[in-house]
């Protein structure tokens, strides 16, 4: 536990909260053409990694074909800054008003990464526990060398997550994504600029986590599955608001450099 949470004193912070829509549920992804008309958006690149090309056309075939402006299915890890140029060019030909990213940390930060430069808004569909999502970090990697920084304009203005999605994400990723999760409530809880607000996201979101790990990796099925994996994904949400909202460490600084210079998860 921090000082603040043990004392009776209450310390001095700030806690800055951010305009983001969450839409949470099992099936919530049935509703992902609404939430582009409460935005009054119209035309969607729809964003995925190679294996999940048909986790994006059953998004666009939800949307319906004349919201559609289509599909790129070439994001990988840590957004080379030529897939994210490449990227950028067909969102503007094909005249989209905005970016559906499917999928987990790869996927979200090349749609972050043509809102950058564009200011498209993105909308992010998690398939995995990354929490990307819920920040304005973005990160593109040039000459091996991953470059990040932070900046509101690549927030998803919303965020649908649907358990269902993760059902079929494999254990052992579902594993390192949770731990991975885990390490930004972590690094949260002594932050230097943390706050009370920061510190019961984190513990919620590592409780969450705690629950849903065992019943992943022992394989559990049914509705234990869709229960674990809800856990999963909702502490995932809370971690990845930590991540947003105060200064990460050794830790994540350490993941962004390795990653970014040998491909790594």
């Amino acid at each position: 536990m921090t000082d603040m949470q043990t004392s009776n004193t209450m310390q001095s912070f700030v806690y800055a909260s951010r305009a983001q829509r969450v839409v949470f549920g099992p099936g919530s992804l049935g509703g992902l053409a609404a939430e582009l008309d409460t935005l009054g958006l119209r035309r969607a690149l729809v964003l995925c990694t190679p294996p999940q090309r048909a986790q994006a056309e059953r998004v666009a075939a939800l949307l319906g074909g004349p919201r559609v402006a289509g599909i790129f299915d070439q994001a990988v890890m840590h957004v080379p800054i030529e897939i994210a140029r490449q990227a950028q060019q067909v969102a503007r030909e094909l005249g989209a008003d905005c970016a559906v990213a499917v999928g987990g940390g790869s996927t979200i930060g090349l749609g972050k990464a043509i809102a950058l430069d564009s200011g498209l808004p993105v909308i992010a569909v998690p398939t995995t526990y990354a929490g990307s999502e819920m920040t304005p970090i973005y990160g593109i990697t040039e000459a091996g060398l991953k470059k990040t920084g932070k900046d509101d304009r690549v927030l998803p203005r919303c965020v649908v997550y649907d358990p269902e999605l993760s059902l079929s994400l494999p254990v052992t990723l579902s594993v390192t994504s949770g731990i991975n999760a885990i390490a930004h409530a972590a690094e949260g809880l002594y932050a230097r600029d943390g706050n009370p607000i920061m510190d019961l996201m984190a513990q919620e979101g590592i409780r969450a986590l705690a629950r849903a790990l065992p019943a992943i990796q022992a394989e559990a099925d049914g509705a234990r599955l869709l229960q674990a994996r809800s856990d999963a994904l909702y502490g995932a949400w809370l971690c990845g608001a930590v991540l947003g909202s105060v200064g990460m460490a050794l830790h994540h600084k350490l993941c962004h450099t390795l990653g970014g210079s040998f491909n790594l998860p």
